[in-house]
């Protein structure tokens, strides 16, 4: 429950940041980043000796998921007005993508059998690895998170009206960019270190919300905390049982989920007849 919460808050956050409802965290590299970090901690991690109890594999993560995030955020940015178009964000973020799961399949490669086994299982998303030390540090950052969140959930709601109106209502734009890929780093990156890439959680809540209740960030906020848990613990029970006594990985479920849902919102938003107006001017 806690990172079907943690998902969903920062899909909440990123929709909010780039104003589109098709964004979600492991579309912009945040996920792979994050696998990638971890997976450098547990291959080289005796070589570089970087070593902070239990916390070591988290902020391993964070600051793959951090450094990914930024890769994509500051070059999908145009250099004229500073501003990110959805275009450019989606086709940034499957470059960085590709290039940071390159990386863990090099590390996958240089892997021991161990090793690499729980680098593949990171990529399928799996919650069969929970326990008391993971949910606690977890419960700790989703918890601390959303409250911060909503904190800005004003500003957000007014960064909704356009930059420019949100400036004149007083938002720091940029200190508020930095705050919200701060905080969305930090919830998908905790969670994809210890359960690895679970995908569209954070898509397909925030959606689901809006269709219910409206698009004020107060609500979804809280809301996608909640129905977030509620989605992935179902996906689980679902993973469990499809093919017991085995568990299907639950990052599975949830894509064959997710991908239809961010079929149906790229055809409404039109992104295919967008891109190809632009590459035709």
């Amino acid at each position: 429950m806690l990172v079907g919460a943690s998902l969903a808050v920062g899909g909440v956050l990123m929709q909010a940041l780039f104003r589109n409802p098709i964004v979600e965290p492991g579309l912009i590299g945040t996920s792979s980043g994050a696998a990638f970090g971890a997976s450098l901690y547990f291959v080289l991690g005796s070589v570089i000796k970087f070593h902070l109890g239990e916390w070591t594999l988290p902020i391993a993560a964070c600051m793959g998921g951090a450094l990914s995030t930024v890769c994509v955020f500051l070059l999908s940015r145009n250099r004229a007005t500073g501003k990110s178009s959805v275009v450019a964000l989606l086709l940034m973020g499957l470059a960085i993508n590709a290039l940071f799961l390159s990386g863990v399949g090099f590390l996958s490669y240089l892997a021991r059998d161990p090793q690499a086994r729980s680098i593949t299982f990171w990529n399928l998303g799996t919650l069969s690895g929970a326990n008391w030390i993971s949910v606690t540090i977890i419960g700790v950052v989703t918890i601390v998170c959303t409250v911060i969140s909503m904190r800005y959930a004003k500003q957000l709601n007014a960064l909704m009206m356009g930059e420019d109106e949100a400036i004149f209502l007083g938002v720091n734009l940029k200190w508020l960019q930095i705050i919200v890929i701060t905080l969305n780093v930090l919830l998908v990156a905790v969670s994809t270190a210890f359960m690895g890439v679970i995908s569209f959680v954070g898509l397909v809540v925030p959606h689901l919300l809006r269709l219910m209740g409206g698009s004020d960030n107060r609500f979804l906020i809280i809301g996608s905390a909640i129905v977030g848990g509620i989605l992935l613990s179902m996906a689980d029970l679902v993973s469990r049982l499809l093919l017991a006594p085995a568990e299907l990985p639950i990052g599975i479920v949830t894509a064959l989920v997710g991908v239809p849902v961010f079929i149906t919102l790229l055809r409404k938003n039109n992104i295919t007849f967008k891109l190809c107006s632009q590459q035709k001017t």
